[in-house]
């Protein structure tokens, strides 16, 4: 018998390390060649490390959310005959953000349900779930959607013969943990009885900070501790832009792309930069430098199950409304269900956040670092406005924008919020070229 030691790959871009967020093997596991035995996120993805041997798992060098070094040993695989000093495979594409390690004990069967013959962990679907088969340019086709879970949580469902549908989840978003299929073999197999009546609330958790969520926790200190940041509120009648809105959304099909303010709002920013492109740059603080950029990037900051990510509409200076719009969209949905590409969350110029939907007349964004504005936007609401003769209805919305005040003055950031508003107000401007 002898050794393969498996290091740390190098997943390209220049990165230096990866923080470990999940292992799918233990000491003593069997494994088999191209076996997801980690997975591993750097600042841009998530990526999975298969096995590229069969053997069984001898040691592992690292806990969860230990940040590794590339080249690093990860672990070691007893294997038939002499083995090898050690192997860097190439990463399997990016997948969504990663779950917490399996416990090594066992659950005990539930009786209702027959269990499978062993296999490998099922595929899941999410952010939490193993990569699916890639489809066309490596993106992953997602099947129905199934209950947040990691995917030792799942094999360990499915040896028990527990069905999570019936698991109530109290992790972010639902997810369902450990704990929670633990309480719920306990009880049987049955869901969670209805409280009887109040009671005082004891408990406490402690949730280390791992994976995407640490990513977002680095971002913004580093945004808030280095960026001073100025600030301009900015009130916006969108009146006559929600009634184009609505006639130019009245003669499409319900399976055609609908319009959201945001389209708009990204073809006045690509008219606005244009005239101040001081405000569509990067700042290296380190080296002093400013980029400029002539292509115009913009970032839509979106929740995803995970936590935050940006992705990133590539050259709306180029794109029509429509196009945008489809664009948009497409980049959400990627971005939720994990399978956006690398390239599609990073590279942005300029970042929009929008948190209208929840409510809220202002906010305070955090400008998305290296970049030096962000613009945000706020809830719509109907608000009496003096003409001169009489108060009349109009749709009033705050865009909140974040500049870095080294780098934008506060008077060039209100000359560009107010040009952003006489575009959004006068819609039609958005539309004349020149």
């Amino acid at each position: 018998m002898g050794e393969f030691v498996i290091k740390m790959p190098d997943v390209g871009e220049g990165v230096a390390e990866a923080e470990l967020v999940e292992w799918h093997v233990k000491p003593g596991d069997p494994v088999r060649e191209d076996m997801v035995l980690a997975a591993v996120m750097t600042d841009k993805a998530t990526v999975e490390i298969p096995s590229p041997v069969d053997g069984v798992v001898l040691w592992l060098g690292a806990e969860i959310g230990d940040i590794v070094a590339v080249k690093a040993p990860l672990l070691r695989i007893e294997v038939a005959g002499e083995g090898e000093a050690v192997a860097e495979e190439t990463p399997s594409p990016p997948r969504g953000e990663g779950a917490r390690r399996a416990d090594e004990g066992a659950l005990p069967q539930v009786a209702r349900e027959p269990s499978p013959p062993p296999s490998e962990p099922p595929p899941s679907s999410g952010p939490a779930g193993h990569l699916l088969p890639a489809g066309e340019k490596g993106r992953v086709a997602t099947p129905e959607t199934k209950p947040l879970a990691s995917p030792a949580v799942r094999l360990r469902a499915q040896e028990a013969g527990v069905d999570l549908r019936q698991v109530s989840g109290s992790g972010p978003a639902g997810r369902i943990t450990h704990d929670d299929l633990d309480r719920f073999v306990a009880r049987g197999g049955q869901p969670a009885a209805a409280p009887a009546g109040l009671a005082r609330r004891t408990a406490t958790e402690e949730i280390k900070v791992t994976g995407l969520r640490r990513r977002i926790a680095e971002k913004m200190r580093l945004a808030s501790s280095r960026i001073p940041h100025i600030t301009y509120v900015e009130e916006v009648d969108v009146t006559d832009l929600e009634d184009l809105r609505a006639t130019m959304n009245a003669g499409r099909k319900p399976d055609q792309q609908k319009l959201t303010i945001l389209p708009f709002l990204m073809r006045a920013l690509v008219r606005t930069l244009a005239e101040q492109p001081g405000v569509n740059a990067t700042f290296d603080d380190d080296a002093g430098i400013i980029t400029r950029y002539g292509a115009v990037h913009i970032g839509i900051a979106t929740q995803t199950p995970a936590g935050l990510t940006v992705p990133v509409v590539r050259h709306a200076e180029a794109r029509s409304i429509w196009d945008s719009a489809a664009e948009l969209s497409r980049l959400a949905d990627a971005a939720r269900n994990g399978t956006a590409a690398r390239e599609e969350l990073s590279g942005s110029t300029i970042t929009i956040t929008s948190l209208g939907a929840l409510g809220g007349i202002v906010t305070t964004p955090i400008i998305n670092h290296p970049e030096v504005a962000i613009v945000g936007v706020n809830k719509i609401m109907m608000r009496p406005v003096w003409d001169g003769t009489q108060f009349i209805p109009r749709k009033i919305m705050n865009l909140s924008s974040s500049f870095d005040h080294r780098i934008v003055d506060g008077w060039d950031a209100a000359v560009f919020v107010q040009r952003l508003k006489a575009l959004l107000e006068t819609p039609a401007l958005i539309f004349i070229e020149g």
